[in-house]
């Protein structure tokens, strides 16, 4: 007789095979929710920048689910229990955390929703999965909602060691080859442990001395991934060109478009809008190929602006984007933008008021930070053989994870390369 598995295998290229359980959360792979996330690229717009960065949030979802699965083992092993019910549920919550991103993950997040964070996306798809699986799902909702009776489920997928971050780390660091990225994830899951190891309502998930330079060079390995892939200067000339041409799309209505990409341009949404199920359903329609086949029609448009945008965006000639380590102050920003709007004056024969009116999708001024290490709100706890606590920072040997408490801001301007504002900058 033929013996039966019960997993059905994905192979991961970051984490080797990874096996699926059969039932509940075989099922939630297959569904039609979890399915789109192959249609939604992890990094947005990193593939602008690194060619092979085009992986997406389905093998994500794979990748959190399996480091769940190898965390709850070594931490069982340790000597806290864990039943299979909540072994079940944290795998499901890991599998279906990132479930309501939208089109290029975050770029586009606050676009069609305003005051909106995927994470109530996700929570809501998250209901509608219950629903339709007869309530199977009610405790991963109340691990994600951080509303179990123990918590250290929840700092699994959402603390400063989750499962969502180890995977997105060493991923994103295997696709766009940037080794600064690489990130020691068996070490850091092996040394993990709930204390105390009972893990009732005061128990918090912990790493063990042993682990505290893995952890370290995480955190090293984090801030680094920040400004050299997340903020890299031309990952954020892509975001603001995309984001341009929507919003220059939706201003003038402009058509040939995706009926789905039309559905949210066509309406001012907020994070309420998400308990609508229409609302629900038009979302799970939308991925990166509606957005993509849209621009490309775009490119065509009688509309001069919007015909340069898009052609912009699909032929990559992009904006500048400078850096500066301070902000710039009111008359400089001035000068920039005289000489943008005298530069669509120009080059597109218009006139004054209308270059001004079509400044916002040609230049942008903005801060982006990268915040330090939660010393204070969202601490990484190093526990000893004698079960001695102490906050990672304070035994921390290398003064650079001492220094990533403090946030890092920086102040950018994109702008078209063909304006000339290096006497300016």
């Amino acid at each position: 007789m033929a013996v039966r598995s019960r997993f059905k295998m994905f192979s991961d290229p970051v984490h080797g095979f990874i096996s699926v359980p059969k039932g509940l959360i075989l099922d939630l792979v297959e569904t039609p929710e979890v399915q789109r996330l192959r249609r939604i690229r992890q990094l947005g717009l990193g593939h602008m920048v690194f060619p092979n960065a085009a992986h997406n949030r389905f093998g994500h979802a794979l990748g959190a689910m399996a480091l769940m699965a190898d965390a709850l083992q070594h931490l069982s092993e340790k000597g806290t229990p864990i039943s299979k019910k909540e072994a079940e549920a944290a795998m499901v919550t890991a599998l279906l955390h990132d479930v309501g991103h939208g089109p290029f993950s975050h770029t586009l997040e606050h676009v069609f929703f305003k005051d909106f964070h995927h994470e109530q996306m996700s929570r809501a798809l998250m209901s509608d999965l219950n629903i339709r699986f007869s309530g199977k799902l009610q405790r991963a909702l109340e691990i994600f909602d951080d509303r179990y009776e123990r918590p250290f489920f929840h700092q699994l997928i959402a603390s400063q060691l989750d499962m969502d971050r180890l995977d997105y780390l060493r991923r994103d660091s295997f696709f766009t080859g940037v080794a600064e990225g690489v990130v020691g994830v068996e070490r850091i899951i092996k040394t993990m442990r709930v204390h105390p190891l009972a893990g009732g309502e005061d128990a918090r998930l912990m790493v063990e001395r042993k682990g505290q330079y893995a952890v370290e060079n995480y955190l090293i390995a984090r801030r680094l991934m920040y400004w050299q892939v997340y903020l890299h200067k031309t990952v954020i000339a892509s975001d603001f060109i995309l984001k341009s041409v929507i919003a220059y799309a939706r201003l003038k209505e402009i058509k040939p478009i995706s009926p789905a990409l039309a559905f949210f341009l066509k309406r001012e949404l907020n994070s309420e809008s998400v308990s609508d199920p229409f609302v629900r359903q038009q979302f799970c329609a939308l991925d990166d190929t509606d957005v993509e086949f849209s621009i490309k029609q775009w490119m065509y448009a009688e509309d001069d602006i919007l015909a340069d945008i898009a052609e912009r965006f699909v032929h990559r000639r992009l904006v500048r984007v400078h850096f500066s380590e301070k902000p710039y102050t009111p008359i400089q920003l001035e000068a920039i933008q005289e000489r943008i709007i005298e530069w669509l004056m120009r080059e597109k024969q218009l006139l004054r008021n209308e270059a001004e009116n079509l400044l916002p999708f040609y230049f942008e001024y903005q801060s982006v930070l990268v915040k330090g290490y939660g010393k204070v709100t969202d601490t990484i706890q190093v526990v000893d053989r004698n079960d001695q606590v102490v906050e990672l920072s304070a035994i921390a040997d290398n003064v650079i994870v001492r220094a990533l408490a403090e946030p890092h801001e920086k102040w950018y301007l994109a702008f078209p390369k063909e304006v000339g504002l290096e006497d300016v900058v």
